[in-house]
Order: structure tokens, then C-alpha cells, then sequence
């Protein structure tokens, strides 16, 4: 346990102050905290108010953790706000050996956070590695941990989807799991997913949504409206079949497959319980029929979502305005700028869903982030715009390339980690995972050594 040693001298009138301060914090956060992990801060602001240097010491007195007198009650702890934090006051020494101690503070495990640890030493409880264990997952494990047993061979290292893991060759020391929350901000070009415990937040991911599926419908349709105006065979145009039936249009059906996606390969690394989505709702206007009509695909899909998602834990909603009170009650401010690629554009608010379930931080104690976007394939055309010459059509789209899924993660003899394109004589198209730029045409399938499926590029 890391030790604070704070050689200063407190005077009677100096503690009454810190408690009533420490009964601020208490009021405005609905906890109920002792200054272990905020007596730094407190300092600071008494010596920066009093204009002082350093504090009087004509009278002495000496603990190891200040709370505010019985006196000053505190609200209870909640759902939302629930901090593992040690409440007992315990003195140092015997009553009359108090004139002669000084203060130290002996923070409990949860009370090591980013407060009380160092810059570096709190970079290393930011990284955790996913492990499983009989194909399912279990708590994840330090980076350093994980070295040790890949070393002894007690584990098999591997990446899903981009994401490095581990997978046990041994019986775990424990299958217990803690209570793992995923947050889901959605959002029209740029979403947020936080996966987090009481302890220690696992991952950030920001994925860039689906949108191109409203184009890519529409260039269909004008194909075979062409069609028909031709002297071509074309298929007979029906009749409206889903009139006046619940029908999902496929850009807000792609959008929603694309989050279940997510989640789904998510929890089958880590182990989660629970799951909080931001609820968002299309605001109506009395009177105006087209106005209305055009926001039911956001509500149907809404409502196919969450039935599909509570098979992987349980489903707790929150409002847009619920989600900024969490925001502003931590003191966290979300940035302007939606389509850049920071904690505070996203992340930030997926991360206070899943906090206010489990609970445990009052700051966010791990702001690194992964940046996703989904990987396109295109459907096989049956006709193309452009004539082709001889009367020949070229093959376009499908999701087979000489016996590779598009996409599938391979390791390239010059190019190195690239996924799957389209092919072409017997050869296959290379992209980059992290910007999906094509980088040749024509690799040959004995320079391609198969790794893995993928659905994601990592931006």
C-alpha cells in the first residue's frame, strides 16, 4: 500500500475548516468520502485562499484519516455515485501522544486512484488484457501479468478483432467475475462505447457509424428503373409489400446491426453484465404528418435494438438530460467538436453511463481510446452502370476472394498486417487496417498468410 507522508502541523480552527469543506463535497456528490483521496486538493485551495506558504503549527494535532464532525450528516450513497471508499476515523497512537504526531494518510486500495498515484504509475493500471478461459471470458489481467504467463506458457496470446488477448492453458485461480458495464452513446456519425467495473475502466472504443447504405440503395433502385425503359429483360415491378406494415428501412437497420455487432464481439472478450444505452428520441411536432413519419424507422429500429441486445445482459436506459446531469455532476465538460477523435467528443458520455451503474471514480481514470470504422463490402452486381466493352461484365463486389472472406485479416510478405479486397485473375486486392487504402491489386495467394476474421478497421 503507497504511503502519503505529510510533514505539516494542523491547529484546531485549520480542521474545523477542512471538515466543513470535506462536507461540501459530500452535499454536492452525494458521498460520503474522508479527504485520504482529496486532502492534497483541499491543502492547496486553504493555502492558496489564506495566502500562505505554509500552515500554523501552535497546535498540533494527529490521524490518519480526517473525517467531518458526527454533527454534519451526509446524503447516503446511491446506485449512481456507489465509491468503495473506507468511512472509519482511526487515530494514530494513544489520545495523549497526539500533541507529538503528524499526518499521515493510509488511502485504502479503491482510494488509489488517479489523486494519489504518480504520471506514470498511473499509466500502468490504464492498459488491461481480456482473458479467456473455456472459450468464455474472464476478469481481465495487467499487461505485466499477462507477459508472465505467456512466458511460462501458461497462456496463448492472440488479437480478436484488433484487440490483443489471451487465452488460459491452465485452470485460473479464480472464475469470479465482477460487475462489467457496457456505456453506449449512439449517434448519427460517430459513436461511443466504454466498458468498465468499479475498479478500472477496460477499454474505450469510438466507432464511426454506418452511412453509406442510404446511397448505396438508391443507386440500386435507379439500376433497375433503367432497366426498365430498356429493351432488356427486367424483372416485373410488385407492389409495395411492407404498406402499412412495421417495416425497417435497411440504412436504420444497418445502423443498429452495426452497435449489436459491437457489443457483441465486446462480450466475447470481457464479461459483461450490464448495459446502459443513451435512449434517444425524435422529437415530434402536433400537426405536421411528413415531419412525424420521417423519424418512425429511428423508432422501430430503436425498439429492434434494444430486444436484440438484452441477450447479452441487462438493459438499463437513460435519458439525453439524465446523461448530462452525470456529466456536469462529475465536472466533466463534452466537446463541440462531435467528429474529432477525442474522449471528450463520445467516450465521455458512454463512460458516465457505465460509471453511474458500477460505480467506483468520480474523474474518468483511463481516457485511452480506440477509433473504429466498419469495413464495407459490396454486394455483387448483377448489372452495372457503364456498358462494358465485348459485351463482357466485369465481377463487382461479393464476399469471397479466392476462397478468403473480404476483409479477414492476413500478413502480407512486403506489406505486412492488411484485411482481404476484391480479386481479380486469380489474384486478391491488399488493404491498409488502418485507413482502408488500397495498396495493390495483384498479390499473389502463396504471399498471404491467413490471421484472422475482421469486421473493423482500426483509424
Amino acid at each position: 500500500m503507497k504511503k502519503i507522508q505529510l510533514n505539516v502541523r494542523l491547529d484546531e480552527e485549520f480542521l474545523d475548516k477542512l471538515g466543513e469543506e470535506v462536507k461540501k463535497f459530500n452535499d454536492i456528490h452525494s458521498t460520503n468520502i474522508t479527504i485520504s483521496g482529496l486532502v492534497k486538493m483541499i491543502l492547496k485551495k486553504y493555502l492558496d485562499k489564506e495566502g500562505m506558504n505554509q500552515l500554523p503549527t501552535n497546535k498540533v494535532v494527529g490521524l490518519k484519516e480526517i473525517q467531518p464532525s458526527s454533527n454534519n450528516k451526509t446524503k447516503p450513497l446511491t446506485r449512481q455515485n456507489k465509491l468503495n471508499l473506507s468511512t472509519e476515523s482511526t487515530v494514530r497512537g494513544r489520545t495523549n501522544d497526539m500533541q507529538d504526531a503528524s499526518l499521515v494518510l493510509l488511502p485504502s486500495v479503491d482510494q488509489c486512484r488517479s489523486d494519489v498515484y504518480t504520471a506514470s504509475e498511473q499509466q500502468a493500471y490504464r492498459i488491461f488484457v481480456p482473458v479467456i478461459y473455456n472459450n468464455k471470458p474472464i476478469m481481465p489481467t495487467t499487461p505485466s501479468r499477462a507477459r508472465k504467463l505467456i512466458k511460462n506458457k501458461e497462456a496463448t496470446p492472440f488479437f480478436k478483432r484488433g484487440i490483443f488477448c489471451i487465452k488460459l492453458n491452465r485452470i485460473p485461480s479464480a472464475e469470479n467475475t465482477q460487475e462489467i458495464a457496457i456505456g453506449i452513446d449512439p449517434g448519427s456519425k460517430k459513436e461511443g462505447f466504454t466498458i468498465k467495473s468499479e475498479s478500472h475502466t477496460f477499454l474505450n472504443i469510438q466507432a464511426d457509424a454506418v452511412t453509406y447504405v442510404k446511397d448505396a440503395v438508391e443507386v440500386r433502385k435507379n439500376m433497375r428503373k433503367s432497366r426498365r425503359f430498356r429493351k432488356t429483360p427486367y424483372r416485373k415491378n410488385r407492389i409495395n409489400r411492407n404498406h402499412g406494415k412495421s417495416f425497417l428501412s435497411p440504412s436504420t437497420k444497418a445502423r443498429w446491426q452495426w452497435k449489436l455487432r459491437i457489443v457483441q464481439q465486446l462480450s466475447k472478450i470481457f464479461p459483461i453484465t450490464d448495459i446502459i444505452v443513451e435512449d434517444i428520441k425524435a422529437r415530434s411536432k402536433p400537426g405536421k404528418r411528413k415531419w412525424n413519419c420521417s423519424f418512425s424507422p429511428l423508432e422501430v429500429g430503436k425498439s429492434w435494438f434494444y430486444s436484440e441486445i438484452k441477450k447479452y445482459g441487462k438493459l438499463y436506459l437513460k435519458q439525453g438530460y439524465e446523461t448530462k446531469e452525470l456529466r456536469d455532476s462529475a465536472g466533466l465538460k463534452k466537446s463541440k467538436e462531435k467528429l474529432s477523435e477525442v474522449f471528450e467528443a463520445h467516450c465521455i458520455d458512454s463512460w458516465v453511463l457505465a460509471n453511474w451503474f458500477v460505480g467506483g471514480h468520480i474523474k474518468p481514470d483511463n481516457k485511452r481510446m480506440i477509433c473504429i470504422s466498419p469495413i464495407r463490402l459490396h454486394r455483387r452486381q448483377l448489372h452495372v452502370l457503364r456498358f462494358a466493352s465485348g459485351g463482357i461484365r466485369k465481377s463487382y463486389g461479393g464476399t469471397n476472394s479466392c476462397g478468403f472472406k473480404r476483409g479477414s485479416l492476413v500478413k502480407h510478405t512486403k506489406y505486412g498486417l492488411v484485411y482481404i479486397g476484391g480479386t481479380m485473375n486469380g489474384r486478391v486486392s491488399l488493404h491498409s487496417v488502418t485507413n482502408g487504402k488500397r495498396l495493390c491489386q495483384n498479390a499473389r495467394l502463396k504471399d498471404i498468410k491467413f490471421k484472422a476474421y475482421n469486421i473493423w478497421k482500426i483509424n
